[in-house]
Formats: C-alpha cells, sequence, structure tokens
C-alpha cells in the first residue's frame, strides 16, 4: 500500500485501513529528511529564542512541529495552558488549584471544551493544558497548576479536562513525571522505588491516559538517574509496554533532553519547541549507528496516527474567533471564581457569622496591596493575556452601593478606614514575584548541546510566518512586566508576607467583622493570625472574574462549596522537608494528608475541608461489593436554611497497616434547604489495587478493608465500614 499524501491517509482511514497501516504506509514514502523533520519543532533554535524572550512570542504564535507541505502533513500546532488558551487574548479562567477545589469533574469539562475552543479558534491543535503533577510540597511554584496532593483527585479533575478539551484539540498531559520541585527542576534526580512511584506518582497520569489524551509531554527532572526526555523505564516500559499509550510523546521546552540517540531509541518522539540539540546530533548518530532509522520511523509513525485519530475534530471548521474571550465563556470563568472559594473560618460575631455579607451590611472597607491588583497567578508558560480582567474591588464595587478601598500601606490610615466601615475585607497573598515557572539560568555544558547557529532557509521560512501572524495586544495590567517570563519559582516561605500579617492585625483590631481574602496558588500557613479575625477565606488566582465571583461568595448569591485540595499545616515543620536547590532527592509514599496522619499530627485545614453557609450530615451510609466494584451509597442532608452542595468522599484502609490510606471515590450532592439526596460512589477495585514491588506488577485487593463515607480526611463523623474483599 502506498500512500503519498496526508490527504489520502484520511480517505484510507475513512476506507477503514487500519491507522497504524495507514501511518506506517505514509511515513514510508517520506523522503530521510522529511522524517528527521518531524522529530522537533519546526522552528530555529535561536531566532525563536529571540521571539519567545524580546517579543512575547509564547503569546502570539504557536509552535510548530512536523509540518510537511510536500505531502499535505499539517503537523502539531502546539498552544500552552492551563488556565486557558496561551496564544492570543483568550480567557483566562482561576488556575487549575482553584478549580481542584471545586472537586467537580463536570464543571472542569466545561472548562475543558471552552478553552479548546478558543484554542482551536486562535489556530492550535495542541495544547499543554493537562497538568497534572502532584503537590507534594506546598512550596512548589508551579503548586498552581494542578489540582492537589492526592493522585485519585488529580486523576479524576484531569480526566475531565481532556475530555473537554479532547472535542476541540489534542491534549497533552505533562510533566511526565515526578516534577514538582521548581528550582531544581533542569538539575534533580528523583530517586523513587517502584511502589511509591505506581501508587503515588503515576495513578493520575494512567487515568488520563485511558481518558484517551492524544499526547504526553515529558519532564526536565531525572527519576532514578535518567532523566525523563530519554527515561526508558518512564517512555518505554511503563507508558507504552505496561500502559499501552499508543499517542505520541514530546519533549518539554528546551533542554527537556541530553542525549540526541538515547531520547529517540528510549521512546521520546517529538523534540520541543525548536531544531534544538536532534537537528544538531541525530544524524551523526543514525551514521555512526548509535541510533536507528527504525526508531526514527516509529516516532514519525506515531505523531502521523494520533493526528489521523483526531482527524474528524482537527479537520473540522476552526470556530469563530469571536468565542475568544465571549460573554459565554466570561460568564463560566466567573463561575468557577465563584466555586472555587472555599470558606476556611466564619465564626460569629455579635452572634451571627460574617459571611455571608447581607442587605443590611452597610459600608464595606476593601483594603490590601491586592485588592484592586489584576493577580492572575505565574507569568511563565500558563500566563494568559485576557483583557478584561476583574480585582476584588471591581467586584464588590459593582454588586455594592458603598464601597471604600484602602492599598494599605499606611496602616494608621488602613485602621482608621476600618474603623469607619461595616465590615473590613483584607485581601492578602502572594503574586507571579513569589511563586510561579522558574526561568534560571542554564548551565554551560546543556547550553553546549545546542546549535552555534540557526539554519538560513528555517529562519526565513519562521520570519515569514511571523510577519503574518494577526495581531495580539499586550494587556494593560502587565504593561510595565519585562518582555519574556517572570523568574518565579518555588516559595520560600508558607507564610503570608509580614506586612500582610501586620495589616490583618491592625484591620482586625479596628473592625471586629474583618475578612481576610488569601489569593495563593497553594497552602497558606495562617496560624500566627487566623485567630485574630473571624472569617476567612481561601480565593485563589481567580482569573480574569476573580472579583464578581469573589463577590458572589462573600454575598451569599452562591453558597461556597469548595473544598481544600491539600492539607493546610499548622507549621512548616509538620510537613516533609522542602529543598529547592536539591541535586538528589527521594520521593516516597507519605506527604500531605497522609504523611500528617502517619505522625499523628494534627493539621490546621486537613484535605478535602470546607465550610458552607448551610450544615451537611451523611446518614444511612451503606458499602456494597460485587466482581468488579465497590459501591458506596447514602443520603447527604442539608439541614441549614440555605440550598448548598457537599462533597461526598470515600477512603480505604488497605489490610497493610503500613499502607498509606486512599482517596477512592468522591461526588458533589446539591442539596435544597431541609432537604435530603441520596448519593452513590462506584469504586473500582483494582483503584485499591497494590503495587508489588519484586514482581513490579499490581496484586488484586484482598482482605479486610475499611471504607471511611467522610466529608474530609480524618473527619471525626465520618462513618467506617469493614469489608472483606
Amino acid at each position: 500500500m502506498m500512500i503519498p499524501t496526508f490527504q489520502e491517509a484520511r480517505l484510507a482511514v475513512a476506507a477503514g485501513e487500519s491507522v497504524g497501516d495507514v501511518a506506517r504506509a505514509f511515513v514510508a514514502t517520506l523522503t530521510p529528511e522529511e522524517r528527521l523533520w518531524c522529530l522537533d519543532g519546526d522552528a530555529p533554535t535561536w531566532a525563536g529564542l529571540g521571539f519567545m524572550t524580546k517579543e512575547d512570542g509564547y503569546h502570539k504564535a504557536v509552535f510548530a512541529a512536523g509540518v510537511v507541505d510536500r505531502v499535505g502533513l499539517p503537523g502539531i500546532e502546539f498552544s500552552d495552558g492551563p488556565r486557558g488558551a496561551v496564544i492570543g487574548n483568550a480567557t483566562c479562567f482561576p488556575v487549575t488549584m482553584a478549580r481542584g477545589a471545586t472537586w467537580d469533574p463536570e464543571l472542569e469539562e466545561r472548562v475543558g471544551e471552552a478553552i479548546g475552543l478558543e484554542l482551536r479558534a486562535l489556530g492550535a491543535n495542541l495544547t499543554g493544558a493537562v497538568c497534572v503533577n502532584v503537590l507534594r510540597h506546598p512550596a512548589w511554584g508551579r503548586a498552581q497548576e494542578t489540582y492537589g496532593e492526592d493522585p485519585h483527585h488529580v486523576g479524576e479533575l484531569g480526566a475531565a479536562l481532556t475530555r473537554g478539551l479532547q472535542r476541540h484539540v489534542m491534549g497533552c498531559v505533562k510533566h511526565f513525571a515526578c516534577n514538582s520541585m521548581e528550582n531544581a527542576r533542569f538539575n534533580v534526580d528523583i530517586e523513587i522505588d517502584d511502589v511509591a512511584l505506581h501508587e503515588v506518582y503515576l495513578p493520575h497520569f494512567k487515568r488520563i491516559i485511558d481518558e484517551g489524551v492524544a499526547s504526553v509531554m515529558s519532564a526536565y527532572n531525572s527519576v532514578n538517574g535518567e532523566w525523563c526526555g530519554q527515561n526508558h523505564e518512564l517512555l518505554t516500559a511503563i507508558l507504552r509496554d505496561e500502559w499501552g499509550f499508543d499517542g505520541f510523546v514530546i519533549s518539554d521546552w528546551i533542554l527537556g533532553l541530553r542525549d540526541a540517540a538515547k531520547s529517540l531509541t528510549n521512546g521520546l518522539d517529538v523534540e520541543m519547541p525548536h531544531r534544538m540539540i536532534r537537528q544538531q546530533h541525530l544524524t551523526t548518530a543514525l551514521e555512526g549507528g548509535q541510533a536507528a532509522w527504525a526508531d526514527v520511523d516509529r516516532s514519525v509513525e506515531r505523531v502521523v496516527a494520533t493526528l489521523l485519530r483526531f482527524d474528524d475534530i482537527l479537520s473540522a471548521q476552526a470556530p469563530s474567533i469571536d468565542v475568544v474571550g465571549s460573554p459565554e465563556h466570561r460568564a463560566l470563568a466567573r463561575e468557577v471564581a465563584a466555586r472555587s472559594v472555599v470558606l476556611l473560618r466564619n465564626e460569629p460575631v455579635a452572634g451571627e457569622p460574617v459571611l455571608p455579607l447581607t442587605a443590611g451590611t452597610g459600608s464595606i472597607a476593601v483594603l490590601g496591596r491586592l485588592a484592586d491588583t489584576v493577580n492572575l497567578g505565574d507569568g511563565g508558560s500558563s500566563d494568559v493575556w485576557d483583557l478584561d480582567c476583574h480585582t476584588v474591588f471591581d467586584g464588590l464595587r459593582t454588586a455594592c452601593s458603598n464601597v471604600v478601598i484602602d492599598d494599605g500601606s499606611d496602616l494608621t490610615r488602613a485602621a482608621a478606614t476600618a474603623s469607619d466601615a461595616d465590615v473590613a475585607i483584607v485581601v492578602v497573598g502572594y503574586t507571579y514575584l513569589d511563586e510561579g515557572e522558574y526561568i534560571g539560568p542554564t548551565s554551560p555544558e546543556a547550553a553546549a548541546l545546542l546549535p552555534k547557529a540557526d539554519e538560513p532557509d528555517v529562519v526565513a521560512r519562521y520570519e515569514a510566518k511571523l510577519a503574518a501572524l494577526p495581531p495580539t495586544v499586550k494587556p494593560h495590567h502587565i504593561s510595565a512586566r519585562a518582555r519574556g517570563f517572570s523568574i518565579g519559582g518555588d516559595r520560600s516561605s508558607l507564610r503570608l508576607p509580614p506586612s500582610d500579617v501586620e495589616l490583618i492585625r491592625t484591620v482586625a483590631a479596628a473592625n471586629p467583622r474583618t475578612v481576610v481574602v488569601i489569593q495563593a496558588g497553594s497552602a497558606v500557613v495562617t496560624t500566627e493570625w487566623i485567630d485574630t479575625v473571624p472569617a476567612v477565606v481561601q480565593a485563589w488566582y481567580g482569573g480574569s472574574q476573580a472579583g464578581p465571583g469573589l463577590a458572589d461568595v462573600l454575598l451569599g448569591i452562591v453558597n461556597p462549596s469548595a473544598r481544600l485540595p491539600f492539607t493546610v499545616p499548622v507549621d512548616e515543620a509538620d510537613l516533609p522537608p522542602f529543598d529547592r536547590d536539591a541535586t538528589s532527592f527521594v520521593y516516597d509514599r507519605w506527604h500531605g494528608w497522609w504523611h500528617l496522619l502517619r505522625t499523628a499530627t494534627t493539621p490546621a485545614f486537613p484535605f478535602g475541608f470546607g465550610l458552607a453557609y448551610t450544615r451537611f450530615d451523611l446518614t444511612d451510609v451503606d458499602v456494597s461489593t460485587s466482581e468488579t466494584d465497590v459501591i458506596v451509597r447514602g443520603t447527604c442532608n442539608n439541614t441549614g436554611d440555605r440550598d448548598g452542595a457537599d462533597v461526598v468522599q470515600v477512603y480505604a484502609e488497605l489490610p497493610d497497616p503500613a499502607a498509606p490510606a486512599r482517596l477512592v471515590g468522591f461526588t458533589r450532592v446539591v442539596v435544597a434547604a431541609g432537604h435530603s439526596a441520596p448519593f452513590e460512589v462506584i469504586v473500582p477495585l483494582d483503584r485499591i489495587a497494590t503495587r508489588d514491588a519484586n514482581t513490579r506488577t499490581w496484586r488484586p485487593a484482598t482482605g479486610r478493608h475499611t471504607i471511611l463515607v467522610a466529608r474530609f480526611a480524618g473527619d471525626p463523623d465520618g462513618t467506617a465500614i469493614e469489608i472483606e474483599l
């Protein structure tokens, strides 16, 4: 079978030929130069880097790879995420961690569909929006880009995002694997045993592979002595042989591999985003026998086969550019912003909880350096150039008639402003300067792997493509920011800046009805100030509609239903160690809520915790089993006077007392005031299987297990039922 064009390949698949056979037949007709062209990004290294760093190019153009015009091969057109389309002026949704706090896969699927629509309208066909590295420690700079600390929770939300995205573009899940240290990401080796790897750091990736994600991005770090971008154990033994993944693997951006031949042999298909290490070294490796043409063909076939599998959506007419920043997507961003707010504390003042604010509240003072600041989060590869962003002050002054603002820089003035108001709202936290993607210096040894100069013909084609780009407007709120990425990095502390703490204490002393709003990407230690205020909410980096969404919660228009996707400790010392400058680090099965449970340490706020403006309890809990599942049923009762939603969480304690317990299921239940609603959580038995380190296979769940049905990890009011498997 000869298939000389991609259009004929499409027709052959439509006629019933297998995708794999068609891809092989098509790749066999490509010239050697064309096959090599498909193994890395299409852009020249130095011109591409200049466009990214000096002209904000990450936000203006997709990253192309494998485009071969002679045969009509469309290749991949990549744009990043995960809080919206990074190119153009797209809708900025709340960061992934905020969406993790919703515990609502259905809502996350809607977000994925909206982002996918905007990406497709802007010219992308592949996105790196599915970022699901487990939050091992809240100091991780890119914590905001994942869903939380628990692999089951992360996997379900990541799978939902993938479903939504892949109605319009191909999804890429990242960063594979054990990538949860930012400053050290180019240098650190993660040492991990087979059990911890498969039970904690890989299940969410496997869940998203099973969902049908098109692509995987390898990580910068090394695992057990080998760089992830050329790690045979990860990219071939696990991803391909054990899991059966049939999509393609791309590297992380620039220096995502160190050895051209080894990366190809061990399973990395495309080096991104430019013609870099492979362009300089792979031809010589093929001539010398260090790499094989069969592996070249295999990688190109994987890309072609994936494009063919997704051809129905990728060859369909792109949506109108009008979907970008559409009213529907802004409404969704507001809904998600409100649904992500976690009510952490709501103590009574004069016999009534401070929140929600009522119609008779009167004047509101909004204070703090972040009160009227557009604070979207990381300034790196996830940054979204939304032109319609609304601050906390914006949201409240639109909804309320008597709102004043003070930036908190003068404590005497702030105290007076707070004292004159009926309620004081203090907005504190972090910005892109405190946490985010780390773009630091590159080692000379790694930089030496890149080509000395660009290929003139490639530069000419690239510059012609850039000249035809549509305009993209840099948002006013970042106009003073230097071009390129912010440095970001891992946090140096889990506590608020001293100036924020001082402002909280000053305002609380002046006004007993003080609400603290925390903007951050993960856990913030609140110990030194929380007892001075009656109400606290975690509002994250809430996206373009952060202010209106938060106002909806503070004013009671939306009853908070978010739950923490991580554990908040009383003190940093309660957590496992974190070394942002490490060159070697050991990962085990114990972090987050498992670590605190193991050490009998009480958290400030447990994993899965969140308050509402109503009250819930769980009754009639029953656990049964079938040949394939554990079935958990019961009733969720809303015993308060407001409609609301609760999150029922199912945990499993295993027969091995040395093994960590697991979150194995959850469901969001909407219940009207004074009413009850049934719930059901189906837990497949393979979710409770354990890894056998000797055979490196999975052991089916057997023996006596305890199923805990609760409202958060360690819930003393939860129901424990023993079952025999």
